[in-house]
């Protein structure tokens, strides 16, 4: 936890913006100045390949001084891991993510890795795998992993693309009735509903939010609280 490094995104792309445009710079600062060889995870793609997810997130990681080879193109993933000096885990679908990353047995050595220190970059499903479980995606389960268990990297859970909004004419749950039935029944965790163009970076035994928006933070027993840029999120860590 000492030498931990995330930069936990809520999602890629803002509206009518580039692919992983308005997170590039956070990135270029999280990752330094020197260039960095960044094995990319594009185990959520699910109706594209990953060669393509490859190419659009290279595109982007080129911009800002750094390359990206994806997992795929390792005969040995484990051996891939080990050998990374960063990691990128794109967005997509978690159940389809967090599947593919328990058949190459990628758990284990993906968290020795960044507890020591290698940096860590996910948006969207790439942030959930960072969480204990994937129980607070968005995501339809197109697939089964035999687990729901992650990377566990934080303490917490992340709801990526945290929306407020109920719109006209739905007339199920809204998002913050779906994460009220979590916290019920896992009334241990926290969540935090990480709204669209913001992201967590976790440094130093710190977290800190980045972003335009505040980040809504659920607790059993509490009423829901905004917290902003420059709010004490530490509590978060501690639990």
């Amino acid at each position: 936890m000492d030498k931990m490094r995330l930069l936990l995104i809520s999602n890629s792309t803002n509206p009518g913006e580039p692919y992983l445009d308005y997170p590039k710079n956070n990135i270029r600062e999280f990752l330094g100045t020197s260039p960095v060889k960044v094995l990319f995870i594009p185990y959520a793609a699910v109706t594209f390949s990953y060669d393509d997810y490859e190419a659009k997130v290279s595109e982007r990681f080129m911009e800002i001084g750094h390359q990206i080879k994806s997992i795929h193109n390792f005969n040995d993933p484990v051996k891939a891991v080990m050998e990374a000096e960063a990691l990128a885990v794109g967005g997509g679908n978690t159940w389809k993510l967090l599947k593919t990353i328990l058949d190459n047995d990628l758990i284990e050595i993906v968290r020795k890795k960044v507890l020591g220190g290698m940096p860590y970059i996910g948006w969207s499903a790439g942030s959930n795998v960072a969480c204990p479980t994937i129980m607070t995606t968005n995501d339809m389960p197109v697939v089964e992993p035999g687990s729901f268990n992650a990377f566990n990297l934080i303490p917490f859970q992340i709801n990526p693309h945290y929306l407020d909004a109920n719109p006209a004419g739905h007339a199920g749950e809204t998002r913050e009735q779906r994460i009220e039935e979590f916290i019920e029944a896992n009334p241990d965790v926290y969540v935090v509903g990480l709204r669209e163009g913001t992201m967590l970076r976790v440094e130093n035994k710190k977290i800190d939010l980045i972003g335009p928006r505040k980040a809504r933070i659920f607790k059993k027993g509490s009423l829901p609280s905004e917290l902003d840029e420059g709010d004490d999120l530490s509590f978060l860590l501690l639990h």
